[in-house]
């Protein structure tokens, strides 16, 4: 039997192992022909540490690089450092980097420097502002630049790589694995006793509307995030509704939200909430308001409105579908369009019906089953006759 190909699947932040998850299973299902190792950066620590206990993954590779206060350059810095010896101990014929982050990028150069193929998962995602989202947009770039394989969301995403002159063999639509981790991870939720999960019931009750509010984004923080916030608060003041919003660590995100909305009756300030809570809160919630793209990739699925505060994003395809509105910074944006949604019934139930543009939840399946056909098309017609 031909020698089983070794995959090192890389990632360091909760959204990148929410993301991988799903493959990560998907390959373990098919270990005949695949030797494949998780190797995590530490990028984010706590957060990362609850997706890999409610998917039951443990990696094999832990940089652990989480420090106080770290930088941009801190992390690629010590990921570039550190990741040679994993290379070296595994030695990987393929290394598979997720989307956006740092870690990809940095991951991808250090492959590139050792001569191993690197697969980008949610390759093609374009703005052409490289400063929004920052540094996400550049990374997403240069991450295509070393990518040998580029597993796309969308016929969009692919195009892009297109027009940038990549290998159209090269390319595969696959559909997004974020709708892979929210089908399972809905499953799963239904076996869980989650205390966490009672506790918030209250505040999720068919009594009132619940808007669910997630924002972090490094291009909001300032004068942004602040419009955001003075929204947020002549929202609540002037609607029965529930706001909940886990607010991020980030010191810079945490003193201006509480500095704004702490104190107001019906605005709910939680910690960052582990993955199978926010997948209940998503579910149990009736408006999102987010500056995150995952989001903009998952509850379309559900069936929520989801209102982007962001300039632009680098998911056109949710625009084109209806599943998203974009608003921005701008208050009175932020106010009209959430309130919209609030008085106007009609409005809100065209959200309901519309397709996620984003996949069907079975994109993992798909990557595995390209590296299946190509590696080993030979050894099961083999084992099959």
């Amino acid at each position: 039997m031909k020698e089983r190909i070794k995959n090192l699947i890389v990632f360091g932040t909760r959204p990148e192992a929410i993301k991988m998850a799903p493959l990560i299973k998907e390959f373990e299902k098919h270990s005949e022909f695949f030797d494949t190792k998780v190797c995590v950066t530490g990028q984010h620590r706590q957060m990362l540490d609850q997706v890999l206990e409610f998917f039951e993954i443990e990696p094999e590779f832990d940089l652990d690089l989480m420090r106080h206060n770290q930088t941009l350059f801190d992390i690629s810095a010590d990921i570039l450092l550190k990741i040679k010896q994993v290379f070296d101990e595994f030695c990987p014929d393929y290394v598979f980097v997720h989307g956006d982050t740092t870690t990809s990028t940095i991951i991808s150069l250090a492959a590139f420097y050792s001569k191993i193929k690197v697969c980008h998962v949610e390759a093609g995602l374009r703005t052409y502002n490289k400063y929004s989202p920052f540094p996400e947009e550049m990374n997403r770039q240069l991450t295509g630049r070393l990518a040998d394989f580029h597993f796309s969301p969308t016929d969009l995403a692919k195009a892009n790589l297109l027009r940038e002159g990549v290998d159209p063999l090269q390319v595969i639509v696959t559909g997004n694995t974020v709708v892979d981790a929210l089908f399972d991870g809905l499953e799963r939720n239904k076996e869980l006793n989650n205390p966490e999960i009672d506790a918030l019931r209250p505040l999720f009750s068919k009594q009132k509307k619940t808007i669910l509010i997630t924002g972090h984004r490094r291009e909001n923080l300032g004068e942004g995030f602040m419009n955001i916030c003075f929204a947020v608060k002549q929202i609540a003041e002037t609607n029965e509704v529930n706001i909940v919003y886990p607010v991020h660590m980030n010191p810079n995100v945490r003193d201006t939200v509480f500095s704004i909305l702490e104190n107001i009756p019906n605005v709910h300030l939680i910690p960052p909430q582990p993955y199978p809570v926010f997948l209940w809160m998503m579910e149990k919630s009736d408006i999102i308001l987010t500056d995150s793209g995952g989001i903009q990739e998952e509850a379309p699925s559900l069936g929520k409105p989801v209102l982007v505060m962001r300039e632009v994003t680098e998911r056109p395809e949710a625009l084109s579908a209806g599943t998203i509105v974009l608003v921005g910074t701008d208050k009175e944006k932020i106010i009209q369009n959430v309130q919209a949604l609030i008085d106007d019934k009609e409005y809100y139930a065209s959200f309901m019906n519309r397709l996620n543009p984003y996949g069907d939840g079975e994109a993992s399946k798909r990557i595995v089953g390209f590296f299946l056909k190509k590696e080993f098309n030979q050894n099961i017609e083999q084992k099959s006759a």
